[in-house]
């Protein structure tokens, strides 16, 4: 029997809102991961990207009005900078702490494209608040450009990009191949880099992919046996912040399923996560979704806490 496969998906609030909080968090996320590999399991890093994504796009739109010279950033190279920006600092922190450990392990981020359909219904109706807070007469003017702007929860406006559902990791084999060889590691950064297929090439659109959704079509391509989403709580709720708040251990997809039609979960935080997890926990024989804290993750993996969804 071969090793068992994890792909383990890191919140980008985990990560810090500026350099000095990432190399800070991510030292601690290193002694996690490293832990995990000590047990001897394949692992695959995934990572959000919505505080470093946004302050590396709100420093290249003031570029360009303080530098007449400069051109906008499209979003997906904003992207593609917090991927690099990110995987930087934890495969260094990672690769520290096998040192220190003196584990001979290879570390290795890849930039990743992630496909979306062009078709996809999510371009039609954006949803994704992205970038700086607007005043309402500079969400006016983003408009009569044809830039979708929203109210943020009574914060005040900001751009609204699609969320379409990921279709294909273009660096898959690449992924495959590095993992095979005993690699850890860090792909699928905020989600992937967005494209679409036109004519041949890929093309960058303006979206941000769910990282949970990008996570969990890795996990499946992969064929790994877990998928670990680490959240803000050790286990999941329901009747969240109640008297009769309940801590739930194990979930079948079909009380999932239940709960979610019950709109158990909140839609900005843990829903998109459920939903994730019974996705892949029914996309294939044996496959274990959990939900836990970081720190818990080794815990979890081994049965002791945590939210596992199984089929």
């Amino acid at each position: 029997m071969g090793k068992e496969k994890v792909v383990i998906a890191i919140g980008g609030n985990a990560l810090g809102n500026d350099v000095e909080e990432q190399k800070e968090a991510v030292a601690g996320i290193a002694k996690v991961i490293v832990d995990l590999k000590e047990q001897g399991l394949d692992i695959v890093v995934t990572h959000g990207n919505g505080p470093q994504v946004g302050m590396i796009q709100n420093a290249m739109d003031s570029l360009v009005i303080t530098q007449k010279d400069y051109k906008p950033i499209p979003l997906p190279t904003s992207v593609a900078m917090s991927q690099g920006y990110i995987g930087f600092d934890l495969q260094n922190a990672i690769k520290d702490e096998l040192y220190r450990r003196n584990i001979d392990c290879k570390v290795s981020t890849i930039l990743s494209q992630v496909e979306v359909d062009r078709e996809d219904p999510a371009f039609s109706n954006p949803t994704k608040p992205i970038g700086k807070f607007l005043t309402k007469e500079e969400a006016e003017e983003k408009e009569k450009k044809g830039v979708c702007c929203m109210e943020d929860a009574g914060r005040g406006y900001r751009v609204v990009v699609a969320s379409p559902k990921p279709r294909r990791i273009r660096e898959l084999e690449t992924i495959r191949t590095l993992v095979e060889a005993g690699h850890i590691v860090i792909t699928c950064g905020g989600g992937g880099i967005p494209v679409i297929s036109q004519d041949g090439k890929l093309v960058g659109v303006n979206a941000v992919i769910d990282k949970d959704d990008a996570s969990c079509l890795l996990a499946d391509k992969l064929n790994a046996d877990f998928l670990v989403i680490l959240t803000a709580v050790e286990k999941v709720a329901i009747n969240f912040g109640k008297e009769n708040q309940r801590w739930l251990s194990d979930l079948t997809v079909a009380q999932a399923r239940e709960y979610i039609a019950r709109k158990q979960f909140a839609k900005g935080s843990m829903l998109p996560k459920i939903e994730a997890a019974v996705r892949f926990a029914q996309s294939g024989e044996g496959r274990k979704t959990l939900i836990t804290l970081l720190e818990k993750a080794a815990e979890g993996i081994a049965g002791r806490t945590g939210t596992v969804i199984h089929s």
